[in-house]
C-alpha cells in the first residue's frame, strides 16, 4: 500500500469490517448481515429463526446479546486497531419473536487510549427490544495491512 493515498475513515472502517467478516463464523452462522459501517459505528441485522426461540416461545436472550455484541465488535474495530470486548451488559426491554428481523445499531460513546465505550440499540422496526453497553480494549495490531490505525479521539 506504499505510495497509495491513505484510506478515508469510511473506507478504512469498511475494509476493517470486510477483513473481520471473512473469519467471523459466529455472525455468519447466525445469518447476520452487515447493513452499515463507519468510523465508530456499525449496523447489523438478523432474523429470529426457529432454533433461536426458547421454551417461552420468544427469542432466546443469548441470541439478542450475540447480535448486539457483533455490532459492538464491528464498531469498535472500525478504526483499524484490533480490539476485543472487556465487558458487556444488556437490558432486555421487550421480547423478540420468531420471524422478527432484529437490527442492532452500535455507536461509539467514548474512545481514549486503549479503552472504548459503545452503546448498541436492538430494535424490531421502531420498537426497542434491548439496550447493550460494551467496553472495549485494544490489543495491538491492525486488521488491514498497511492501513495505519486511525488515531484515538
Amino acid at each position: 500500500m506504499s505510495g497509495a493515498a491513505p484510506l478515508s475513515p469510511d473506507a478504512l472502517a469498511r475494509a476493517c469490517a470486510d477483513a473481520m467478516w471473512q473469519d467471523d463464523r459466529a455472525s455468519q452462522g447466525l445469518g447476520m448481515q452487515i447493513i452499515e459501517i463507519g468510523p465508530g459505528r456499525a449496523t447489523l441485522r438478523m432474523t429470529i429463526q426457529p432454533h433461536m426461540v426458547n421454551g417461552h416461545g420468544i427469542a432466546h436472550g443469548g441470541f439478542i446479546f450475540t447480535l448486539a455484541d457483533s455490532a459492538f465488535a464491528f464498531a469498535c474495530n472500525s478504526h483499524n486497531d484490533r480490539t476485543v470486548a472487556a465487558q458487556g451488559s444488556i437490558s432486555f426491554i421487550r421480547p423478540g419473536k420468531l420471524g422478527d428481523v432484529l437490527t442492532a445499531r452500535a455507536h461509539e460513546v467514548s474512545r481514549s487510549g486503549r479503552s472504548g465505550i459503545y452503546d448498541v440499540r436492538v430494535t424490531v422496526e421502531d420498537t426497542v427490544i434491548a439496550e447493550f453497553r460494551g467496553h472495549s480494549r485494544s490489543i495491538g495490531g491492525t486488521l488491514v495491512p498497511g492501513g495505519a490505525p486511525e488515531a484515538a479521539r
